[in-house]
């Protein structure tokens, strides 16, 4: 609680800092034209990603932003289909009107602007391995989550536990070594577990930024293998009201998913209202439906803020709460499933919307104040966040919780970026978190305990002619208790975790350079050290961990992993062509994995008394490499037809007993035809047919089995129609289209036979309102 009031005093000075130094209003001007005609061109999206401000040119091409600061340089970005994404750094002491000339193309660009960097700044300058995806991209997926919609970016994959939980994983890492930013703060969701997802809306992610590789510099622990930053939408234009519906349905799990959006900006006070509901019976493969696989979510999310010339400070608000079913036995040998009580479980069962036990209930609140105030020049950005996380694990009755974990983190993210000064852009900051984990069930699997980091950095950046360079450098500390816990027996108890105050610390640095080698065609290198403490599971854990059907044992004398990692990449962009290559070499010092030695087994008694047996696995390091990289290629020789291709690979190596590292991603390359007709009446329309061929997973550890390769069919189309209120969009996305059976290496219920989703069609529409 003494943290809880310092964030809040925090949050008072904020808004005294706000009125107190607050600084003249400007209109910013603009106005966005065809390179080749020199006409105007209307309905442009002009973006300034710092302030969180968006408009759109009018008729005439012109756009303007109203009570701007008078100080201060700022990243403006200019979108419109057809044309290259275009963005620059304006000055906004200087009284102006920005001229914005776009290039006609038929390639698709990714996202320029990058925000999930001290500053946001051209993709073109930043050294960073960094992917974006927007909305539509992520919707046409068809995916049941946002991880599963995520997963066909390269280098990005998921570890699956059915159709309803997804975890996303970075060249071969993730759990821990994975940090999902969601509203700006780190989220924190227990998230070590095999069958833990994120706690997040999907239909509330306006764009999604993948950066691959060590961020431990920018994020601290848990950042060593990437960074999931999911960014919700920018405010609408001063005096506008929107409101929009998204509903969807698939074929396969019979998931419905609806979401209704309010958002508005008067006079710089802007808000926005999201509630989210899905729903889902188990999923299904050829010949098979797998009982109690389905889950709902119920989400609902509020944001209340002003955007003035002082910068802008949101205060949001949500809740997210879903059930989700657990399967503990996979089929028999004829490929039945069968009921606890040893009936057959028919089809018609299986796709019952009534989830049985197991179950876990997860219920995930998070509020958070996110600020940026324009200072003597520069920007002084704060997060600071609640988060409550309680997860409920159900065994034989929804009345009774078998284990529960109620977890309380308060985190904070402040940091200053100085006035741009001849290229020159520096930024230093301050972060931590205090958490608090307890245990209210019948059923242990990790202990009470306290948490407590906090780190600092500093980032230099020279942009330059045709390029950028930046160095930073970070120091961490961290520390971990963990409370002895006993379990009674009436005359007697034992000890089920001893307790435990673990401390790490550590110096992470990191240099890069993008420089542009000639028209159109980007290097990229960077140089740089992660760093992650042992999380709570593999330092404490000490029982049978649900859905993933093995025991644990932690370690408490693990020590704090490290890595180094290379990376380069070549961009080109054409006319007619696009290529892509990114290759990394990533040193792990001290890595941690969970092991089966000697094919250790346990007999396990729930607090009924029924016996199980199960795997044991401990948790012990030793020192990793990974290495591997991805290709795309993009043809682009008639205007309304595509020809993308992409390759991912990575390979794991045990550099102390040369094994593979277990549960590594196999290869998979991505080839997809996509057509954009020019129909009258229409908008955005495209069709596309695509095939992820991925190949086999011989490289495994010795508890692991091969997965073979497979290749799976996908087809899709959509169209938007414009109406008064906006555009409306339809889609159709087809999965696995010949309905193959086979198995994700990285899918936890392989290990029980399950196979992954069959075939899926799934239809939606996003109707806006006003």
């Amino acid at each position: 609680m003494r943290l809880l009031r310092h964030i809040l005093t925090l949050c008072i000075a904020i808004g005294y800092i706000s009125t107190t130094f607050a600084i003249g209003e400007v209109e910013i001007k603009g106005i966005v034209k065809n390179s080749e005609t020199g006409q105007p061109i209307p309905g442009a999206s002009v973006y300034i990603s710092d302030l969180k401000l968006k408009t759109v040119s009018d008729a005439d091409g012109v756009f303007q932003f109203k009570n701007a600061p008078s100080k201060g340089s700022f990243l403006v970005e200019v979108k419109y289909i057809g044309y290259k994404t275009l963005s620059k750094m304006v000055d906004f002491s200087i009284n102006q009107t920005i001229e914005f000339v776009l290039y006609p193309t038929i390639i698709e660009s990714e996202e320029v602007v990058i925000t999930g960097t001290p500053f946001s700044s051209s993709n073109k300058t930043n050294s960073l391995a960094v992917v974006s995806v927007n909305r539509e991209k992520l919707t046409e997926q068809g995916g049941t989550n946002l991880v599963d919609a995520m997963s066909r970016i390269p280098g990005v994959s998921q570890i699956s536990t059915g159709g309803g939980i997804s975890k996303p994983t970075i060249r071969g890492l993730g759990y821990n070594r994975v940090l999902t930013i969601a509203e700006g703060a780190r989220e924190e969701g227990q998230q070590w577990g095999d069958e833990h997802g994120i706690q997040f809306d999907q239909f509330a992610a306006a764009r999604v930024e993948v950066l691959k590789g060590p961020a431990s510099l920018l994020y601290g622990s848990d950042a060593l293998g990437g960074v999931i930053n999911i960014i919700d939408d920018l405010v609408p234009e001063e005096g506008v009201t929107k409101a929009g519906f998204t509903t969807s349905i698939q074929s396969n799990n019979g998931l419905s998913a609806s979401s209704l959006m309010l958002q508005g900006n008067n006079k710089g006070f802007v808000y926005r209202g999201r509630a989210s509901y899905k729903n889902a019976h188990s999923f299904g493969y050829k010949g098979a439906h797998v009982p109690n696989s389905g889950f709902n979510e119920l989400n609902g999310s509020a944001m209340l803020g002003f955007n003035k010339s002082w910068g802008y400070t949101h205060l949001n608000i949500s809740s997210f709460n879903s059930d989700l079913g657990l399967v503990e036995e996979g089929p028999d040998a004829l490929g039945d499933y069968y009921s606890h009580d040893g009936d057959l479980v028919s089809r018609s069962e299986a796709r019952k919307r009534k989830i049985e036990t197991p179950f876990q209930r997860i219920n995930h609140l998070r509020t958070t104040l996110n600020s940026n105030i324009i200072l003597g020049g520069g920007q002084l950005k704060s997060v600071f966040a609640y988060q409550n996380n309680i997860r409920k694990e159900f065994e034989e009755d929804v009345n009774e919780v078998g284990l529960q974990l109620n977890l309380e983190s308060f985190t904070y993210d402040v940091k200053y970026s100085l006035p741009s000064n001849n290229g020159w852009e520096s930024t230093f900051g301050l972060q931590g978190m205090y958490q608090q984990n307890v245990n209210r069930g019948h059923e242990f699997l990790i202990p009470d305990y306290n948490s407590n980091n906090v780190g600092v950095f500093g980032y230099l950046k020279k942009n330059f002619t045709g390029g950028a360079v930046n160095l930073g450098l970070r120091y961490d500390y961290k520390n971990m208790d963990g409370k002895e816990m006993l379990e009674d027996h009436g005359n007697h108890s034992h000890v089920i975790f001893d307790s435990f105050s673990n401390n790490f610390s550590n110096l992470s640095g990191s240099i890069g350079l993008a420089y542009e080698l000639a028209p159109n065609l980007i290097f990229k290198a960077n140089a740089g050290s992660g760093f992650r403490a042992p999380n709570i599971a593999e330092l404490g854990s000490n029982g049978k961990h649900h859905g993933t059907f093995r025991y644990e044992i932690g370690n408490a004398n693990l020590k704090q992993e490290t890595s180094l990692q290379f990376d380069a990449g070549l961009a080109y962009s054409g006319d007619k062509i696009s290529v892509g290559l990114n290759a990394f070499s990533n040193t792990i010092y001290n890595y941690i994995f969970p092991a089966q030695l000697n094919g250790e087994t346990i007999t396990y008694a729930d607090h009924h008394g029924h016996l199980e047996t199960l795997p044991v696995f401990r948790y012990i390091q030793d020192d990793a490499l990974l290495i591997g990289g991805e290709a795309n290629v993009d043809f682009h020789f008639i205007e309304s037809l595509h020809f993308e291709n992409s390759l991912s690979y990575v390979k794991g190596k045990n550099k102390i007993t040369g094994n593979a590292l277990p549960f590594i991603p196999a290869a998979n390359i991505l080839n997809e035809i996509r057509y954009e007709p020019n129909i009258k009446g229409l908008s955005s329309a495209y069709v596309k047919v695509g095939v992820n061929n991925v190949f086999s997973q011989s490289r495994i550890d010795v508890f692991e089995e091969k997965t073979d390769s497979y290749s799976l069919l996908d087809a899709g189309l959509g169209f938007g129609v414009k109406s008064k209120a906006g555009k409306i969009n339809f889609w159709v996305t087809g999965q696995n289209l010949t309905n193959k059976k086979y198995f994700n290496h990285l899918s936890k219920y392989k290990i029980e036979g399950i196979y992954n989703q069959g075939r899926s069609v799934a239809v939606g529409v996003n109707l806006p309102i006003l």
